[in-house]
């Protein structure tokens, strides 16, 4: 299947920017392409109308990796001469060791590596306020937010895989206090993983309009598009489910291929067909598999929403995770 138009745009949730429904993510993407195939994959990304990148500082928590990812996009980005208004950017604020290191800091830090007062850019566009660990204090995070959002360093914000309770008293609080609210929720979604995306508590917030859904690991770190074993680090395995997923590969690219589509483009399809999706966030590393992906816009197109969820109702492993965002022990 193959798309050769500009990709479509849908709002980021409500007060959230209009975003391309492809965003590219950073970790561990562009430490581990060459110089030359960064700056192509960032070039034909612009030319296609899906110029919003996920860039952020790896430094905190089970993210402490010393990552220079964040640093050669930023390198990219200027050698290749983008205005600022060619493109979005989504940054990070970790919660790993908030208050101690707090977002004024993490958002310089951020921009600074990225090139700001070098001709990089000195704002993202909107941040994803996550991982979710331990005890937090909501109101003091929304409060704080704010306060970076009266700085100019973004407009918007979004959460990543929070409690379903503690982003209902982000909500209140920003309600109550006047504050910009949450408009996004960035979530482990895709053909397997669908519980927490469409169960009672987000499914309710992204029926109602009150966020927009960022899916994210619609691969599971490339099971689902043939990579079964792999190498790199790759998200946490939320229920216990990985070794599942690995088994139902056959049956992801045999549906596929009845639609005389990719693997991949079946998973970014199915994402797309949730009508709460503002956006995927995936993390091609080359022109091609980009030219891949972008066949997933043609494949709804032409199946339609409806199809595709009935063809893959099948591939639902989840089901029995909990749908509130509350990790269990076992999840790794």
């Amino acid at each position: 299947m193959t798309f050769s138009g500009t990709v479509p745009t849908r709002r980021l949730g409500p007060g959230g920017p209009e975003v391309p429904v492809f965003a590219l993510g950073s970790w561990n993407i562009w430490d581990r392409m060459d110089p030359e195939a960064r700056l192509a994959l960032i070039d034909r990304a612009v030319g296609a109308g899906s110029a919003f990148f996920d860039v952020a500082y790896y430094n905190m928590g089970p993210h402490a990796e010393a990552s220079r990812t964040d640093l050669l996009f930023g390198e990219a980005i200027r050698e290749l001469g983008l205005a600022r208004s060619e493109y979005l950017l989504c940054g990070k604020l970790w919660l790993w060791e908030y208050p101690q290191t707090g977002f004024a800091d993490q958002m310089r830090v951020s921009l600074e590596r990225l090139g700001a007062g070098s001709g990089g850019p000195e704002a993202f566009d909107t941040v994803v306020v996550g991982d979710f660990m331990g005890d937090i204090d909501i109101a003091r995070v929304v409060r704080d937010v704010q306060a970076e959002i009266a700085a100019g360093r973004f407009t918007s914000w979004g959460v990543n895989n929070w409690p379903a309770a503690s982003l209902q008293l982000a909500l209140e609080t920003a309600a109550d206090e006047g504050l910009t609210p949450p408009s996004f929720a960035q979530l482990k979604y895709g053909l397997v993983r669908r519980s927490m995306a469409e169960g009672e508590f987000y499914g309710r917030w992204f029926r109602e309009g009150t966020l927009a859904l960022q899916a994210s690991d619609a691969f599971e770190g490339g099971i689902l598009v043939g990579k079964l074993n792999p190498s790199r680090k790759i998200g946490a395995d939320v229920g216990g489910i990985r070794e599942r997923i690995a088994e139902a590969y056959p049956r992801v690219a045999e549906i596929a291929a009845s639609f005389d589509a990719t693997p991949a483009q079946l998973g970014l399809a199915f994402c797309l067909a949730n009508p709460a999706t503002a956006n995927v966030l995936f993390g091609a590393s080359s022109v091609e598999q980009f030219e891949d992906n972008l066949g997933s816009i043609g494949l709804l197109e032409c199946v339609g929403a409806e199809r595709l969820r009935e063809a893959t109702a099948e591939l639902w492993l989840d089901r029995e995770v909990r749908a509130d965002g509350v990790w269990e022990p076992s999840a790794s």
